[in-house]
């Protein structure tokens, strides 16, 4: 099993807004979930300016997004690092921020 590296999230959502610094510049979350019997993505839910969110889908920037958090998720899992199921990444002011929360939290994943 490999050893989680603290930085390796942080690191690659730093590039990412650095790629879209128009997107990030504007406030706005991604709530996001994994299904139990998988380590990866299952659910997002965006909240983000109507105009903003176009951008992103446009820009790529979502998709981008998307598979970064897929990548955490499977990362997490290999390392065996919790929280690794559900989080928030939050961005604004030209940055992004990921919060892993308790499995259960963010209700994406309920029936």
């Amino acid at each position: 099993m490999p050893n989680f590296v603290q930085d390796f999230e942080s690191t690659r959502l730093v590039m990412l807004a650095k790629q879209y610094p128009e997107v990030v510049k504007a406030y706005g979350e991604v709530v996001f979930c994994a299904q139990d019997s998988e380590a990866r993505l299952s659910g997002t839910r965006w909240t983000i300016e109507d105009d903003i969110f176009e951008q992103a889908t446009e820009s790529g920037f979502k998709v981008h997004l998307i598979e970064l958090l897929d990548n955490f998720i499977e990362y997490r899992a290999q390392c065996n690092e919790l929280p690794k199921k559900e989080g928030v990444v939050r961005f604004g002011n030209g940055g992004l921020k990921i919060e892993w929360l308790p499995d259960g939290s963010t209700h994406l994943g309920a029936k």
